[in-house]
C-alpha cells in the first residue's frame, strides 16, 4: 500500500476570519474601487432583546386576567415645556424616513396606520409633504444638519419638532440619497439638482455644541409660541453624556437610536462597524435621566431592531417611555413582497433581503421615485396592513405585562427581566437566568 492511501483527504476549510461575503467584498473593492453603500441597518448578529426574558408572575407576584383586568398603553410625550404635549394611544411611533428614500404613498400610508391606531409618525429629512400631513393626525417634523425642506411655515404644522443629532446606523456620519431617487418633486423640496447623487451633511451648520444647541431650541420654540414638545434624536454611541447634555439643552424628549435600525443608505463599513447595539444603550440613558431627576420627566424613546411586543416590552422595562420603528413598518406596508421575488432577482437582490431600498428600483413602490413602480403601492391598503401590525405589537406588550402583573405597561421594570448570556446581562444590567449576578454591577448581585 502506499504512503498516499494511507491519508484520507480532508476537504478545504473555509476561514472564520476571511469568509464568503468578506471574500467577496475584496474582490468587488478590487475590481470597482469604491465602497459599497446599501441601506437596512446592522446585519451582523449583536446582543438584543432576544437575549432577555421575563420573569412572569406565579406566586410571588399575581399576574392580571387578559378579559378583565385593564392594562393601560398610553404615552404622554413632551410635558417638560410644551404647551401642547403629544398624546399617544399606545408607545409605539414610527420613526423618520424621507419622502425621496420613499415614495409619497409610502408616506401616506404611514401616516393612515399610525393614525388609526392613536400615534405619530415623523417626516424624515427632505422635509413635508401634503399626503404626509394631511393623512397623520400626529406627525413629528425633523430637522436634520442637511436642512432639506426646512420650511417654518411646516414647523408650526407639525404636533412636535425632531431635531436629529445623529441616527443609529451611522452616528457622526450623513446618509445618501442616489440621483435616481431624486425626482423632479424631490429635487424642488430639497433645492438640489435632478438626478444627482446626494449625501446629507454630518454636523447642523448653526451649532457645534449643546450650548448652542440650547439656544436653537430656544428658538425654536419662539417660532412655534412655546406649543410643540422638542425632541433630540441621538445615535447610540455614548448614551450617558449624550442624552445628559440633550436635556440639559432644554429637550422635551430624548430619541435614542441603537445600530440595528435604519432604512437610509450609507456605507455598509459605517452600518456595520460604528455605533453599539440598542440593549446597551438603553440603560446609561436612564441611568443619566435618573441622575438629573428627568427620568419620566422628558421622555425617552428608543428604537433600532424593534420587531414584536416582547421587543416594545423589554424597552419599556428597561426604562424607555416608548419605542420607534422604520424597517419593521416598511415590511408592515408590503415592500419586498414573496410574490415579487423574481423581479428583486433581477435587480440583484431576493425578497426579505431589502438591500435593494437605496436604489430605486423597488418593484413593491415603496421605496422608489419610479412613477410606474409607484403605481403599483396601494396606500389606503399599506396603512391598514400597518395598523394591523401596531395593534398586534401593542396586544402583544400588554399580554406581557399582564403576565407580569402590571396594570400599565411602564409599569414594567427591570426587576421582570433576566438574562440569557453574560453580554446582555452586563449591558442590560439585569442578573444573568438562574442567578443573582449582575456583571459589572459592584458587589456582583442584587
Amino acid at each position: 500500500m502506499g504512503a498516499e492511501s494511507r491519508w484520507v483527504h480532508t476537504p478545504p476549510r473555509t476561514s472564520a476570519t476571511f469568509d464568503e461575503h468578506a471574500i467577496a467584498e475584496i474582490h468587488r473593492a478590487a475590481a470597482t474601487g469604491i465602497y459599497d453603500i446599501r441601506g437596512f441597518g446592522a446585519k451582523r448578529k449583536v446582543p438584543h432583546f432576544d437575549d432577555l426574558l421575563f420573569l412572569g408572575a406565579s406566586m410571588s407576584r399575581y399576574p392580571l386576567e387578559g378579559y378583565r383586568e385593564r392594562c393601560a398603553t398610553d404615552v404622554v410625550l413632551g410635558e417638560r415645556f410644551a404647551k401642547k404635549p403629544v398624546h399617544l394611544k399606545i408607545p409605539i411611533t414610527i420613526a423618520g424616513m424621507s419622502f425621496g428614500s420613499l415614495s409619497g404613498g409610502a408616506k401616506e400610508a404611514l401616516g393612515r396606520g399610525a393614525s388609526a391606531v392613536g400615534t405619530s409618525t415623523t417626516t424624515g429629512d427632505g422635509g413635508m409633504t401634503e399626503e404626509e400631513r394631511q393623512s397623520s393626525k400626529m406627525l413629528v417634523y425633523q430637522i436634520l444638519p442637511s436642512r432639506y425642506g426646512m420650511n417654518p411655515d411646516h414647523l408650526r404644522q407639525a404636533d412636535a419638532i425632531e431635531i436629529v443629532i445623529g441616527q443609529g446606523a451611522k452616528p457622526g456620519g450623513g446618509g445618501m440619497l442616489l440621483g435616481q431617487k431624486i425626482s423632479p418633486r424631490v429635487a424642488a423640496m430639497r433645492t438640489l439638482p435632478e438626478g444627482i447623487d446626494q449625501r446629507s451633511a454630518c454636523r447642523h451648520p448653526d451649532w457645534t455644541g449643546p450650548d448652542d444647541l440650547e439656544i436653537k431650541i430656544e428658538e425654536l420654540r419662539e417660532i412655534t409660541d412655546w406649543q410643540k414638545p422638542i425632541y433630540v434624536k441621538i445615535g447610540a454611541a455614548r448614551p450617558y453624556f449624550d442624552t445628559a447634555l440633550a436635556v440639559k439643552a432644554g429637550a422635551d424628549v430624548v430619541v435614542l437610536d441603537g445600530m440595528q435600525g435604519g432604512t437610509a443608505a450609507t456605507q455598509e463599513v459605517f452600518i456595520e462597524h460604528v455605533g453599539i447595539p440598542i440593549l446597551a444603550a438603553i440603560r446609561p440613558a436612564v441611568q443619566a435621566l435618573q441622575e438629573l431627576d428627568m427620568h419620566r420627566k422628558v421622555q425617552l424613546i428608543v428604537s433600532g431592531g424593534i420587531r414584536n411586543g416582547a421587543d416594545v416590552a423589554k424597552a419599556l422595562a428597561l426604562g424607555a417611555d416608548a419605542v420607534s420603528i422604520g424597517t419593521a413598518a416598511l415590511i408592515a406596508l408590503g415592500d419586498n413582497a414573496r410574490e415579487l421575488d423574481e423581479e428583486y432577482r433581477k435587480i440583484g437582490s431576493q425578497a426579505g433581503s431589502y438591500d435593494d431600498w437605496h436604489e430605486g428600483r423597488d418593484p413593491a413602490g415603496i421605496t422608489t421615485q419610479d412613477p410606474e413602480l409607484m403605481q403599483r403601492f396601494d396606500p389606503i391598503a399599506g396603512g391598514r396592513r400597518l395598523a394591523n401590525y401596531l395593534a398586534v405589537l401593542t396586544l402583544e406588550t400588554q399580554t406581557i405585562a399582564r403576565a407580569c402583573g402590571k396594570s400599565h405597561v411602564h409599569n414594567l421594570e427591570p426587576e421582570d427581566l433576566v438574562a440569557l448570556t453574560v453580554e446582555a446581562a452586563a449591558m442590560a444590567k439585569v442578573p444573568l437566568a438562574g442567578t443573582n449576578w449582575i456583571p459589572g454591577k459592584e458587589g456582583g448581585s442584587l
